[in-house]
């Protein structure tokens, strides 16, 4: 880890009212993985982005704008955010979403095979739109048209430009994680 947890007594007044709306959010939206430690320091990208609140709170904001209130389908969003978190193996966004992906009904099987970086053969019509868009993508370059007519034809095409968002706002999550070499919670490491 490159940036030493931070610890709430210790924060700046512009790092304050951030870490305050990230604790709230993360309370709200982000349950079920270690996100918060004993000491109240925050865990995952959470961290890097206290560090620099000029550039953080922009990008929690982001990420609080493709997390409250979807229009997708929790197991369709949990799809596409493995697939760029496994894309770019990040490790903390792989075992975060797992966990989340397992409380919407994910099954081990789709999992083991998302996070192996492979299409799961098991998906549901909206889920393979979900993966596939996702992974043309993360691949780079123009999304394909009937990549984009599909995705449309799945959610509609506020749907369809939500999961577009999703997908960006999580390869930054990822870039962020990696940048900083963000590990897994102790208590999850094997």
């Amino acid at each position: 880890m490159r940036l030493p947890l931070l610890d709430p007594a210790g924060l700046s007044p512009e790092q304050q009212p951030l870490y305050a709306d990230m604790r709230q959010g993360i309370e709200t939206n982000f349950k079920g993985f270690a996100t918060i430690d004993g000491q109240g320091r925050l865990l995952g990208p959470w961290n890097p982005w206290l560090h620099a609140p000029h550039l953080g709170g922009p990008i929690w904001e982001l990420v609080k704008a493709v997390s409250i209130n979807p229009r997708l389908p929790k197991p369709v969003r949990e799809v596409a955010i493995l697939v760029t978190g496994a894309h770019f193996r990040a490790a903390y966004e792989i075992y975060a979403h797992v966990i989340a992906a397992e409380a919407k009904g994910l099954s081990d099987a789709k999992l083991a095979t998302l996070v192996a970086g492979q299409r799961p053969p098991e998906l549901t019509r909206e889920e393979a739109c979900a993966y596939d868009v996702a992974a043309a993508l993360n691949r780079g370059g123009v999304l394909p048209e009937l990549t984009w007519r599909v995705a449309v034809e799945c959610f509609g095409q506020d749907g369809a430009m939500e999961l577009v968002h999703l997908v960006g706002v999580y390869a930054l999550v990822s870039m962020t994680l990696n940048g900083f070499d963000v590990p897994v919670p102790e208590e999850e490491r094997g």
